[in-house]
């Protein structure tokens, strides 16, 4: 007869679980634009400028809220700032046909919004991480964590291209915004804020868990002098940077590419920009798996952390570098699978590394860094369109994108540390 204790998993099994249904939720919602935009563009006239100005303005509003969803989650809860944000975003995507066709000015406050409600979700995530993860777990959990947005990237630009086709770019975004609906209503029954919470954890998951509950409520003061002026965490946030310039690049821009470099249909470019994602969504599991089985065998944390990192930085740069001589879509295909292959290997770097140097402040560090991370996604994405337009192809923009990536892996190996830097 099998025992209860054998049948047992863990709860924090679920938690994880839930937290990556909601990042990938997050990137179904944010990416189907990426696709719908080409339909967009031409129905509206829009030049690739403007389209720049459409794709990024997501990102202002993703801007403003990081550090205050990370202090938020940090006072009330993350469990209840996670919540809010899925609801918050998914009226807003619901939204943005309807606002597209009033006026251009709402569109854009729509989408603004919408980056409004989703900013709020990692630094709410890694609040209730810095409670719900063991130390030698947070490699695979992070990792786990982070590739739900390649998956839904994959998911969204596998489906947009044939609903945009088949049913209009519009629907893309009645159907994807329902979705976050579905996942509140689990979250509600099934999420807890703390491990103690939860009524049926066992006492051996309560014990492992009971050491590492961050400071909360009504006493939590932040260092927010310390969270940035430290050189680990000017390591850490200048390499979200760097990471993320290409992620959003790439992420908004994809599919353009291969419909003006490559001359594909918009369901090809779908299908073509689909399978660098699925590459990433791989490699982020499996990084994270050689990193806490590195960890596991002795290898110090420090190594590790700066070895993915670097190695995941130049390993893009290179890719990048050689899409921009790719001579037909297949080939460039497998470039870019390669480019976000190696970028994959980051989130074993820099992400693990919010709760390695900042514990107690998990939430808020990853609201800072996802502030200037968020950068990318405004800047780029418009620079990205301006030097197309400027030089007819994309071959500037992969290139700026490779030489960050460089300047990335460098700050990384002289600045980076992998054990508490504020107490």
């Amino acid at each position: 007869m099998t025992s209860n204790h054998d049948n047992y998993r863990p709860k924090r099994y679920t938690l994880v679980a839930l937290c990556f249904c909601a990042a990938f939720i997050c990137y179904i919602d944010r990416i189907n634009i990426s696709v719908a935009a080409i339909a967009m563009q031409d129905a509206f006239g829009w030049t690739d400028t403007v389209k720049g100005f459409v794709l990024s303005s997501f990102f202002v509003g993703y801007l403003g809220m990081q550090v205050a969803g990370g202090w938020l989650a940090h006072r009330i809860g993350g469990k209840l700032v996670l919540g809010v944000a899925v609801i918050w975003w998914s009226v807003f995507t619901i939204l943005t046909p309807p606002a597209a066709m009033l006026t251009f000015s709402m569109l854009i406050v729509v989408r603004i919004a919408m980056g409004f409600g989703e900013a709020a979700t990692f630094p709410a995530v890694y609040a209730l991480f810095a409670k719900w993860v063991p130390e030698r777990e947070r490699s695979r959990t992070v990792t786990l964590l982070l590739s739900g947005a390649p998956l839904g990237v994959v998911c969204a630009l596998f489906s947009s291209g044939w609903i945009v086709e088949n049913m209009g770019w519009p629907a893309s975004f009645y159907l994807f915004g329902a979705v976050g609906f579905i996942w509140a209503v689990v979250w509600v029954l099934k999420a807890y804020e703390n491990p103690g919470d939860h009524p049926h954890i066992s006492p051996s998951e309560l014990e492992l868990l009971q050491n590492q509950q961050p400071v909360k409520g009504q006493h939590f003061q932040v260092p927010w002098k310390k969270l940035v002026t430290q050189s680990a965490i000017v390591a850490l946030v200048v390499n979200h940077f760097c990471v993320n310039w290409s992620s959003y690049m790439l992420m908004s821009w994809l599919p353009s590419y291969f419909r003006d470099a490559h001359g594909v249909s918009i369901t090809a470019a779908g299908v073509y920009s689909a399978a660098p994602w699925l590459t990433s969504f791989v490699m982020m599991n499996v990084a994270g798996w050689i990193a806490d089985t590195l960890l596991n065998k002795g290898v110090s944390l420090i190594v590790v952390r700066k070895s993915m990192q670097t190695v995941g930085l130049l390993g893009a740069a290179l890719s990048l570098l050689l899409t921009s001589q790719a001579d037909s879509a297949p080939e460039a295909m497998l470039l870019m699978c390669a480019a976000l292959g190696m970028l994959a290997f980051t989130y074993s770097g820099f992400a693990p590394n919010t709760l390695e140097i900042a514990p107690k402040y998990a939430g808020i560090l990853a609201g800072i860094s996802n502030t200037v991370a968020t950068l990318p996604g405004i800047i780029g994405i418009v620079i990205t369109g301006w030097l197309v337009d400027m030089t007819g192809s994309y071959s500037s923009a992969l290139a700026l994108a490779a030489v960050l990536n460089i300047l990335g892996a460098i700050v990384w190996i002289f600045l980076a540390r992998a054990e508490p830097v504020i107490d």
